[in-house]
């Protein structure tokens, strides 16, 4: 074997088809793009959302809402998932760090604890935000609420 007996596997190689290269061809004449109208043209090009001269969708529905550029995004981690954490792991301290290590959430994201499920056991809880019905229930179970 040498490099000039060297071919590309049968089928996977097709040829190009040569558009309008005359009538012997079958591909001369209109080369594949009907008869007459702006589309047979050469340099027709369509503007996005064009509905063939109708009202463009984007134009009969109103605009609505608005984008609050004071927005902080939180990561929400409810009590039960913290419960579980604290006994899987054996810690009475969960902050930040826990949750990033767990994969929990990522180390770019602020967190808010919220009270779904209950805590049963007293945990020093740090985060940057926590709801008020959570912060009741950590401090009934004894335990401590730290804001970042």
């Amino acid at each position: 074997m040498n490099l000039s007996s060297l071919k590309p596997a049968e089928g996977s190689v097709k040829t190009r088809k040569r558009i309008g290269r005359g009538q012997g061809s079958g591909l001369g004449g209109t080369s594949t793009r009907g008869h007459k109208g702006q589309k047979s043209r050469s340099g027709y090009s369509k503007k996005i959302g064009f509905e063939g001269g109708q009202m463009p969708i984007q134009r009969r529905l109103p605009k609505f809402g608005f984008k609050n550029i004071n927005r902080i995004e939180y990561k929400a981690i409810n009590l039960d998932i913290l419960q579980a954490l604290a006994e899987a792991r054996q810690l009475t301290k969960i902050g930040v760090e826990e949750l990033v290590s767990a994969g929990f959430v990522s180390s770019k994201q602020l967190v808010k604890i919220l009270a779904k499920g209950t805590v049963t056991s007293a945990l020093e809880i740090t985060a940057h935000a926590f709801s008020k019905t959570a912060e009741e229930a950590i401090s009934k179970a004894g335990g401590t609420v730290v804001k970042l």
